[in-house]
């Protein structure tokens, strides 16, 4: 009989770090289980000890964005949770989400309607992704994706009304995040880290 996949509770600060965590655990073989948060990083911290404890008994993920908080990935780590759990997998997206979806240069390329020579090559090294994100969008061939996730102008927001769910689409059907992994080091983390606790696991 076939072996059951290791069944991955998880974290996230929003809903397209949810698809992206799902996605995430599917491509190392596991399940994904029930997805807590989702309000916010302030309020994901203040949640953390509990999802650390959950993670003594069970297999747990918590991706939060480096976001400028600290200079790097192991130093927020460290300044939120100093002692994690043997089952759980904290990792650190530098600097926001958006830079791993970015990473997979090709799949956004089309998926977005933009030369890839438009499609930003050290997406780590970027200040700000989700900016760099809107800024693919604003150079789509396509009206749709523009009209999705550009701001409209007046508006005051920083991104257009359905870029979430665009961003959602993208991660679910297009993004690879093993090729994404090539030019994001802190993705490249985050997979090899879920490889390791599905081997624990399992």
């Amino acid at each position: 009989m076939a072996a059951q996949p290791v069944v991955i509770s998880a974290a996230v600060e929003g809903i397209v770090d949810e698809a992206v965590v799902r996605r995430l655990i599917a491509s190392v073989g596991g399940q994904a289980g029930p997805v807590y948060g989702k309000n916010g990083k302030s309020a994901l911290r203040t949640q953390l000890n509990g999802f650390n404890n959950a993670a003594r008994h069970a297999p747990w993920m918590v991706l939060v964005d480096l976001n400028g908080e600290q200079d790097c990935a192991p130093l927020l780590r460290a300044s939120w949770l100093p002692s994690p759990a043997r089952l759980l997998c904290f990792r650190v997206a530098v600097r926001q989400v958006e830079a791993w979806l970015i990473a997979d240069g090709e799949a956004l390329s089309e998926y977005a309607g933009v030369a890839r020579s438009q499609i930003p090559k050290d997406p780590e090294r970027l200040r700000n992704a989700k900016v760099a994100m809107v800024d693919v969008a604003r150079r789509s061939r396509r009206a749709a994706i523009r009209r999705d996730m550009v701001p409209r102008q007046g508006s005051g927001r920083p991104v257009g009304p359905a870029y979430t769910s665009r961003l959602i689409e993208y991660a679910e059907t297009r993004w690879r995040p093993a090729v994404a992994a090539q030019r994001s080091e802190s993705l490249r983390r985050a997979i090899a880290g879920l490889e390791r606790l599905i081997g624990t696991s399992a």
